[in-house]
C-alpha cells in the first residue's frame, strides 16, 4: 500500500477510534457505521467531498488573492489623495499670495491704461503694466492648477471611497469561502470517523488499484513521450518543490512550513524566477497549454473539469504535489487524478 494511502488510513483510524470510543451512559450513540454501502459507493464519496473541498479552497484562494490586491489598491489611492491633498493647500496658499500682491500693486479704481496716459514717465508706467500683466497670469494658471487640483482630489477620493467598499465586499466573500471550506472537510471528517478500521483499508487499496489502473492506461494509450529536457527555471521550480516533500497539506497556505496544491506550485515557480498565477484555475487559464506528449519537468499538470487541483512534473511520469487535507507532499503517478491538461510556465506570452 503506498505511503500516501497509509496516511489516509491513520488519519482516519484516529477519527474513527475517537468517535467510537465509549462514553457516558448518558452520551447520544454515535450513528452506526455504514457496513451496508459498498466501498467504491464509499470511495466515490470520499472523493466527492475531497473534491469539494478543493474547490471551496482554491476559490477561498482566488478571493484572497483579490483581497490582497484590492488592499493594494487601497493603500495607493489613499497615498495618491494625500499627495493631491498637500497639493491642493499648495495651491490655495500661491492663489492667496498672488491675490495679496496683485490688490497691493494696482488701483481697482483707474485703469492701467489711464495711469500710462496720466504718467510722468510712459516707459516705467509700461512695465508696470508688463508687471500688473504677469501677475494677472500666474494668478490665472495658479487658479486653473487649484481648480484641477480640486476635481482631482474629489476624484481620488471617490476612487478611494469605492475601492474600500469593493474590499470589505471582498473580506466577507473570503470569510464565508473560509466557512465553505470548514464545512467541506467536517464533511470529511464525519465520513471517515464513521468507518471501520476493515472498511478504511478496503478504502486505501482500492484507492490504489485504481491509481495503478489509470497510470498503466495513461503509459499504454502513447499520450505520453519521452522527457524534453527542463529548463534552468523549471529546474529550479523543480527542486523548489521536491525539497518541500513531507510537509503537511494545509489549506489555503503557500509556505514555507505548509502549502495547498495551487499555493507550492505558485511557490516554486516564484523562487525560480517567473511568478504566476496562484490558483489553479488561473494558472490554467493564463499560462500557455502543452500536450501531455512534450511535458518537460516543471510544466504543471492540472487535474479535474473545473481545474480545482495542480501538480508539478518532475519526469518519468511523476508528479510533485500537495495531495489534501491530512496528507504530505509527495511524489506520486501523473494520472493520480482525472488529468484536464499541462501548462507551462515559462513560456508566457
Amino acid at each position: 500500500m503506498s505511503g500516501r494511502l497509509l496516511r489516509l488510513v491513520g488519519t482516519a483510524a484516529v477519527a474513527a477510534h475517537a468517535a467510537l470510543t465509549p462514553t457516558a451512559a448518558a452520551a447520544v450513540p454515535e450513528p452506526e457505521p455504514p457496513h451496508d454501502r459498498s466501498v467504491a459507493e464509499l470511495l466515490t464519496d470520499l472523493q466527492r467531498l475531497y473534491r469539494e473541498a478543493e474547490e471551496a479552497t482554491e476559490a477561498y484562494n482566488a478571493t484572497e488573492e483579490k483581497l490582497r490586491e484590492q488592499r493594494a489598491e487601497v493603500a495607493r489611492l489613499d497615498r495618491a489623495l494625500a499627495r493631491a491633498r498637500l497639493s491642493l493647500h499648495d495651491s490655495r496658499v500661491a492663489a492667496g499670495r498672488l491675490a495679496r500682491q496683485q490688490y497691493q500693486n494696482t488701483s481697482t479704481d483707474i485703469s492701467p491704461y489711464v495711469r500710462l496716459l496720466l504718467a510722468r514717465d510712459p516707459q516705467r508706467a509700461l512695465d508696470q503694466g508688463h508687471v500688473i500683466g504677469q501677475l494677472a497670469r500666474e494668478r490665472a494658471e495658479t487658479v486653473g492648477r487649484l481648480t484641477g487640483t480640486e476635481h482631482r482630489a474629489d476624484e481620488l477620493a471617490r476612487r478611494a471611497r469605492e475601492a474600500l467598499d469593493d474590499q470589505l465586499v471582498l473580506a466577507e466573500r473570503k470569510k464565508k469561502e473560509r466557512d465553505g471550506v470548514r464545512e467541506r472537510l467536517d464533511e470529511v471528517e464525519e465520513l471517515l470517523a464513521s468507518l471501520t478500521a476493515e472498511q478504511l483499508t478496503a478504502l486505501a487499496d482500492t484507492e490504489d488499484k485504481g491509481i495503478e489502473k489509470a497510470q498503466r492506461d495513461l503509459v499504454t494509450s502513447g499520450a505520453l513521450g519521452d522527457d524534453a529536457e527542463p529548463s534552468e527555471q523549471g529546474d529550479r521550480a523543480v527542486h523548489y518543490a521536491l525539497r518541500q516533500l513531507g510537509k503537511p497539506y494545509e489549506w489555503g497556505a503557500e509556505g514555507p512550513g505548509t502549502y495547498d496544491c495551487s499555493g507550492l506550485t505558485s511557490e516554486a515557480w516564484a523562487h525560480a524566477g517567473t511568478p504566476i498565477p496562484r490558483t489553479s484555475q488561473e494558472q490554467w487559464q493564463r499560462l500557455p497549454k502543452v500536450p501531455l506528449k512534450d511535458l518537460r519537468p516543471g510544466d504543471l499538470v492540472i487535474y479535474f473539469p473545473e481545474a480545482t487541483h495542480v501538480a508539478m512534473y518532475v519526469g518519468e511520469g511523476e508528479v510533485v504535489h500537495a495531495p489534501r487535507t491530512g496528507e504530505r507532499i509527495e511524489v506520486a503517478p501523473l494520472a493520480s487524478n482525472p488529468i484536464l491538461g499541462a501548462v507551462r510556465p515559462d513560456e508566457l506570452p
